[in-house]
């Protein structure tokens, strides 16, 4: 099959869980002369906002250059980008919970929503893993010959943002800040690995060119 409507769903899913990230931002009744303290009341919202703004453009930064790898898809191969699609539409949720869990300062509401969130970037790491071990497995899927090489330092960086956010998970029952750090590890981290994976997909196609 053809890749291009694959491409299409999945870029219409994003565009559209970008837009629904920013719908957070409800209007509150403004009293005349309390605009700061509402402004910074909402300072939780705007940075989770942000994260999960940075989190789920790079997962769609990730999937558009992979699929510069893919030649052609086929019927497990677009169940398992449903089921990545599926994952990444979870940040909205977790972000909710986490913004809700910030505001009111408790504690424990904290250390559950930290977890969560977690939970949806492990769930999103392992499905790119699955989908990078697909590919590996199908090589008449793959678009791009003679970056083994160069592939085989990146194929394991999902599972390691797995491991982050394991971390996190077991220090967020120690310490909500540790947590905090760990999880926004993650996400940066899953970032320089898009950067990776995308220096591999560009000089395969420089070679393709060639």
């Amino acid at each position: 099959m053809p890749k291009d409507r694959i491409n299409a769903l999945s870029d219409g899913v994003f565009a559209i869980l970008l837009t629904i990230l920013i719908l957070e931002f409800k209007p509150e009744t403004i009293r005349p002369g309390s605009l700061a303290t509402v402004i910074s009341k909402q300072g939780p919202l705007f940075i989770m906002y942000a994260m999960s703004y940075f989190y789920v453009g790079t997962s769609w930064l990730f999937h558009h250059d992979y699929f510069q790898y893919v030649k052609k898809t086929n019927r497990m191969l677009n169940i398992l980008n449903l089921g990545l699609l599926f994952t990444v539409t979870l940040v909205n949720y977790a972000m909710v919970l986490l913004i809700e869990a910030l505001t009111n300062g408790n504690a424990r509401d904290i250390q559950v929503a930290f977890i969560i969130y977690d939970i949806v970037a492990m769930l999103i790491s392992a499905s790119f893993l699955v989908v990078y071990r697909f590919l590996e497995r199908h090589v008449e899927l793959r678009n791009l010959e003679g970056i083994e090489q160069h592939y085989n330092r990146i194929r394991m960086d999902p599972a390691r943002s797995v491991g982050i956010y394991i971390l996190s998970i077991i220090a967020s029952f120690f310490s909500n800040t540790l947590a905090g750090i760990l999880l926004v590890a993650g996400v940066v981290f899953h970032f320089i690995a898009y950067l990776r994976f995308s220096r591999v997909i560009h000089l395969g196609v420089k070679k393709k060119a060639e």
